[in-house]
C-alpha cells in the first residue's frame, strides 16, 4: 500500500544528484579576475591573445593564477584584489583602446561542473555593491529633432521636383508650407503623401496663401519613439561594455525610461560621462589610387584628405578618406546582419527620406569607387568598412558586403546603429551601493533564512516528532531544489530574492503540516496506521494544489506586471512553489514509504 515503486526513487534520486551538482557552484564562491574582449570586428580572441597577456604580466612581474580562453574572452584570475587591480591597469596601458579590459569576479567551481553546465548565481546590485541609473529620454527633444528633419525632406523634395514654394517653416508640432498658388499645392501635396507617408497634410487658406499644414501622424511618432529607446538601448549596453562591468542590467522601464544598473563600479562621476558621452557616424568618400596611398605614406597626402586605417580579417591597411562629409548617422533609421546574393554575411542599412535621396545621387555619381563609413568618438576616426560602390542605389535599402563572418556583420550593424544616442537621455535618478553593504546585505539574508530554516525544524520534530525530521529533511531538498533551479538558470539573486527564499522556506512547510494534521485525523477515526498515511498523503493532495495554485497565480502576475526587483522576487517565489510541491509530497511520501511502508505490522506513528 505504502510503497513506491523503484523508478520512482530513480527520479527523486535523479533530482537530487542534479539538485546537488548545480548548488555546488555556490560554496565555491568567486576569485579576482580580468576579462580581455573586443568589440571591433576586426580583432579577433584566440592564442595569440593569451600570449600577449601572459607577456604583459611577466614584464610587469604581476602574479597570475592562469590565462586561458573563456568563450569570446580571455580570463587572467588572481590570488586577491589589489594584484587584480595592478593587473587590469597594466593590460589596459599596454592593450590600447582594441580591447576592453573588465574587472570581474570567476567561480572558483572546478572545471568538470562548468562543463556541465553548473555555475553560481549572480549577484545584483544591492549584493555586490555598484551603481544604478533611471535614465529618461527627451521625448520632446526627439520630436523636435524629428519634425526639423522632416522640415529639411519637404524643402528638398520640393526642390528636387521643381515645384514652386513660398516658405517652409516649422510653428510648434506643426510644419507650414506655403505655395504661390492652389496648384502648386496640389502638386507639392502629392508629391509629399508619396515621400513622407508619415506626415498627415492638411490644406489651409492662410489668408490670401494656399498653405498646407504637415503634422506627425500619432502611429509614425509612436514607432519612431520605440526606435529611439531600442537604438538608445543599444547605445548604452555598447558603452557600459567600456566600464569593464560584469553583468551589467541595462534595460527598459515604460515607454521612455532606461534601467542601468553597474554591479562593481563605485566611480560614479566615471559612469555619468561614460554613459552619457556622445558618437557620431558619417559617410565620406575614399576614392584615392594606391599611387595616391603610396605617396601619402611618404607624407604627401592630398589636400582635404586624410590618412587612416581601416581594420579587416586581414589585419590593417591603410586608405586615404576626404575630410568631406556626404552623408552623418543621423540619416540612419536602422541596420542589422544581413546575406548577399551567395548566401554570405552582409550588413543592411536603412536610410531616411532625405538621407535615402543623398545615398541615391552619391552612389549614382561615384560608381566603381569607394565610400568610407567612419565612427568619431572623443576626436577619434575609425574605419568601420570601406565597400565599393558597385551600382546605384536608392530607396535607401543599402546592402555592405565584405569579408564578414556572421559575428562580424552582427558586430559592424551593431556599430552602425550604437553611434550617438537617438534621443537625449536624462539621469533622473541615481543610487550608489558599496560593497561593504553588499557583503553584509548577504549575510544578513542568509542569516534571516538558516535562523528560519532551525525555527521550523525545531518546532516541527517537537510537535510531529519522526514525521516532523521527515518533514525538515524534505524542506532541505525543497531549499536545494531551489537554488539548485536558480544556478542552472543562472538568476541574478537580489535582496528580493533572498526574501522569496526566506518566505518558500515558511511556506512549504504548510504542505506537510496538512498532510500530518489528515494522518492524526484518520488515526483518530480509527484506521490503522498503514492506512491512515495512505489516506492522509492521498485527501491531502487537492488541498495542497489549490492552495499553491493561487499563490502561483499571484506571483504569475507580480512577474508580469512588476518590474526590477519585483520580477525578482516573484521568479523564486514561483520555483519555490513549483519545488516545494514536489519536495512535500513526493521526497516526504518516498521518506515515509521506506520508514514504515515495509513494515508487516505496524501498530502505532511517531508523528506526536
Amino acid at each position: 500500500m505504502n510503497r513506491y515503486p523503484l523508478w520512482k526513487y530513480i527520479v527523486i534520486a535523479i533530482a537530487l544528484l542534479l539538485g546537488f551538482l548545480y548548488t555546488l557552484p555556490n560554496y565555491f564562491g568567486n576569485e579576482p579576475a580580468v576579462q580581455i574582449s573586443s568589440d571591433k570586428s576586426s580583432i579577433k580572441i584566440d592564442p595569440s591573445t593569451v600570449q600577449t597577456v601572459e607577456n604583459i604580466l611577466n614584464l610587469g612581474k604581476i602574479p597570475y593564477r592562469n590565462v586561458k580562453i573563456e568563450g569570446k574572452n580571455v580570463s587572467v584570475r588572481f590570488s586577491d584584489v589589489d594584484i587584480q587591480t595592478k593587473g587590469a591597469t597594466a593590460l589596459r596601458e599596454q592593450l590600447g583602446d582594441s580591447y576592453i579590459v573588465a574587472q570581474n569576479l570567476l567561480p572558483r567551481s572546478p572545471e568538470w561542473l562548468t562543463h556541465i553546465g553548473a555555475l553560481p548565481m549572480y549577484l545584483g546590485l544591492d549584493l555586490r555593491g555598484g551603481v544604478h541609473f533611471l535614465m529618461q529620454m527627451d521625448t520632446k527633444a526627439a520630436f523636435s529633432k524629428a519634425m526639423e528633419r522632416n522640415a529639411s525632406d519637404v524643402r528638398s523634395s520640393l526642390r528636387e521636383k521643381k515645384i514652386p514654394y513660398d516658405s517652409v517653416a516649422r510653428q510648434g508640432d506643426e510644419v507650414r508650407i506655403a505655395f504661390p498658388d492652389a496648384a502648386s499645392r496640389d502638386k507639392g501635396k502629392e508629391v509629399l503623401s508619396d515621400r513622407l507617408a508619415e506626415l498627415f497634410l492638411k490644406e489651409v487658406q492662410d489668408g490670401n496663401v494656399p498653405t498646407l499644414v504637415a503634422s506627425l501622424r500619432p502611429e509614425a511618432l509612436q514607432k519612431r519613439e520605440e526606435l529611439d529607446i531600442k537604438q538608445n538601448l543599444t547605445t548604452l549596453r555598447k558603452r557600459v561594455n567600456e566600464l569593464g562591468v560584469a553583468e551589467p542590467i541595462i534595460q527598459q522601464q515604460g515607454l521612455d525610461r532606461i534601467v542601468v544598473q553597474l554591479p562593481g563600479i563605485q566611480d560614479t562621476a566615471r559612469a555619468k560621462q561614460i554613459i552619457g558621452r556622445t558618437a557620431t557616424l558619417e559617410l565620406r568618400m575614399a576614392d584615392f589610387t594606391e599611387a595616391e596611398i603610396s605617396a601619402a605614406l611618404q607624407g604627401q597626402v592630398p589636400l582635404g584628405a586624410k590618412l587612416l586605417q581601416e581594420q579587416d580579417e586581414r589585419g590593417s591597411s591603410p586608405i586615404l578618406v576626404r575630410n568631406n562629409v556626404v552623408l552623418t548617422g543621423e540619416y540612419i533609421t536602422d541596420a542589422g546582419p544581413d546575406r548577399d546574393e551567395y548566401g554570405k554575411p552582409a550588413v543592411r542599412i536603412e536610410l531616411d527620406a532625405r538621407g535615402s535621396r543623398i545615398f541615391q545621387q552619391l552612389t549614382r555619381e561615384n560608381i566603381g569607387k569607394r565610400m568610407a563609413i567612419l565612427l568619431i568618438e572623443k576626436g577619434k576616426e575609425e574605419v568601420v568598412t570601406a565597400p565599393v560602390i558597385r551600382g546605384e542605389i536608392p530607396n535607401g535599402r543599402v546592402q555592405i558586403t565584405g569579408n564578414f563572418s556572421a559575428d562580424e556583420a552582427n558586430n559592424v550593424a551593431l556599430l552602425l546603429r550604437a553611434g550617438a544616442l537617438a534621443a537625449p537621455m536624462e539621469i533622473i535618478e541615481e543610487r550608489t551601493v558599496g560593497p561593504s553593504l553588499g557583503k553584509d546585505n548577504i549575510q544578513r539574508g542568509f542569516d534571516s533564512t538558516m535562523i528560519g530554516f532551525a525555527a521550523i525544524a525545531i518546532f516541527m520534530m517537537v510537535y510531529y516528532r519522526v514525521f516532523g525530521l521527515i518533514a525538515t529533511t524534505a524542506l532541505a531538498v525543497n531549499v536545494l531544489f531551489l537554488i539548485g533551479i536558480l544556478s542552472a538558470l543562472q538568476a541574478t539573486l537580489t535582496l528580493p530574492g533572498i526574501a522569496g527564499i526566506a518566505l518558500t522556506v515558511g511556506m512549504a512547510i504548510d504542505a506537510n503540516v496538512l498532510i500530518f494534521e489528515r494522518i492524526r485525523e484518520e488515526l483518530r477515526n480509527g484506521n490503522s496506521p498503514q492506512m491512515a498515511i495512505h489516506a492522509g498523503f492521498d485527501r491531502a493532495w487537492d488541498t495542497i494544489f489549490d492552495s499553491n495554485i493561487t499563490t502561483l497565480i499571484a506571483g504569475f502576475f507580480l512577474f508580469w506586471l512588476g518590474s526590477g526587483p519585483v520580477r525578482g522576487f516573484a521568479v523564486v517565489l514561483c520555483i519555490g512553489i513549483l519545488t516545494s510541491m514536489f519536495s512535500a509530497v513526493t521526497v516526504s511520501r518516498g521518506i515515509v514509504n521506506l520508514t514504515y511502508g515495509r513494515a508487516k505490522k505496524l501498530n502505532s506513528l511517531s508523528i506526536g
